[in-house]
């Protein structure tokens, strides 16, 4: 038993290592959709993810890259889950992971708004945020595209320093 704790623990450490291909300066667990690394009683290694999106296009790397580490670390067999519920959300992106986006000159989201349990309301209005640079830290700037090269993000202007940057929305 402490065998197999200690492996699971290794494993996760292993897992948390992998980058988030569409934000490489993420690890998975940075970006927290890394949810659980277990060990089955066979010895079959089990990593939960949950995508930042339904249809995410990344999934499939991050279940490749997880399942290549871990048997590039001797780990033979690898079960990679995809949990839905809870829904991602950026809350989850860890204070380091907010630290690296905004150091490679990407805005961090927000708090994700607050929403009672059910179904999530279409709004078709624009929703107004203050969207701080990344790279001077003014709050002068503006959206000028909702969707980037991802649809997790948005591209914005900062009206002091004219520089262009991303934006990671809050979901």
């Amino acid at each position: 038993m402490v065998t197999t704790l200690l492996d699971a623990r290794r494993a996760r450490r292993i897992a948390e290592q992998v980058p988030d291909p569409e934000l490489p300066m993420l690890t998975l667990a940075d970006l927290g959709v890394l949810r659980e690394v277990s060990m089955d009683p066979d010895g079959t290694v089990v990593a939960s993810l949950t995508p930042t999106y339904s249809g995410c296009p990344a999934m499939a790397e991050m279940r490749a890259g997880v399942a290549a580490r871990l048997k590039d670390a001797g780990y033979p067999r690898v079960e990679i889950r995809t949990v839905l519920d809870p829904p991602w959300t950026s809350d989850w992106i860890t204070p380091e992971g907010r630290r690296k986006l905004a150091e490679h000159g990407i805005a961090p989201p927000g708090a994700a708004p607050a929403r009672a349990a059910g179904p999530v309301p279409l709004v078709l209005s624009p929703i107004r945020r203050s969207v701080t640079c990344p790279r001077c830290g003014s709050a002068d700037t503006e959206e000028t595209s909702r969707f980037a090269a991802t649809s997790c993000k948005a591209l914005w202007r900062c009206l002091a320093c004219r520089e262009p940057f991303e934006y990671v929305k809050e979901i």
